[in-house]
């Protein structure tokens, strides 16, 4: 059998929960998804056992598939991890960081920057993970950096979970001076600068209202909602 069907669920999804259009509980039925994707009732199984082998998809006996809800000691505890990883690959990244990385990571800024400004968030996100993730692949750790895949995208489910009550961007400005620490090669400030972000990241989170999502899924897998 074409394993392609299931790639692209498995993607869709992925790309979906990164871009926060698919929320937390979200229901990923059987034959929504195999007519969304032209695909039998087998191929998306093996898609949602793979999802939920990643933690993004909670398979629930007699019910379904459903997009995991962290709690919000779960929440606490993904970023307490986050904390300890990206502590470690900031270690790793400041002793093997050149000129053309800190380039690159600027241009990332900048174009986070603009998503920000013209209030296109799936940008925003998607440009704010690629941050992260280039510095886990700075460190030269590529099991650190599976481990990072998998806790950015479980952290962004959070956020759109458990919204900021603040509507505020108190730590937009806190990829810069990560990066002007990498630059300067500063371990001690380029530590403080990480976790002082990831922290600045959970205080946002809102425990109290978590948000409800009427899009259709088709909308939330292959499209922006409205």
């Amino acid at each position: 059998m074409d394993a392609q069907p299931e790639s692209q669920i498995v993607d869709a999804v992925l790309n979906a929960i990164s871009e926060q259009r698919l929320p937390a509980g979200a229901k990923l039925g059987e034959q929504a998804l195999s007519e969304l994707f032209n695909c039998n009732r087998a191929n998306v199984r093996r898609a949602l056992a793979s999802l939920a082998a990643k933690q993004v998809v909670e398979l629930r006996p007699n019910r379904g598939a459903f997009v995991v809800t962290p709690s919000a000691q779960e929440a606490r505890e993904i970023f307490q991890a986050r904390r300890a990883i990206e502590r470690t690959i900031a270690r790793q990244a400041v002793a093997r960081v050149r000129d053309e990385d800190v380039a690159y990571l600027r241009a990332n800024i900048a174009a986070e920057t603009e998503a920000r400004a013209r209030r296109d968030k799936p940008a925003e996100l998607r440009l704010s993970q690629q941050f992260h993730m280039y510095l886990a692949r700075l460190s030269g750790n590529r099991v650190l950096e599976r481990f990072l895949a998998e806790l950015t995208m479980r952290s962004t489910l959070i956020l759109g979970m458990y919204p900021s009550a603040k509507h505020a961007c108190s730590n937009c400005d806190d990829h810069v001076g990560i990066v002007d620490a990498l630059m300067a090669r500063d371990e001690e400030l380029l530590l403080r600068l990480t976790d002082e972000h990831l922290r600045h990241l959970e205080a946002e989170l809102n425990f109290d209202l978590p948000p409800v999502s009427s899009v259709s899924l088709k909308d939330q897998l292959l499209g922006s909602p409205a």
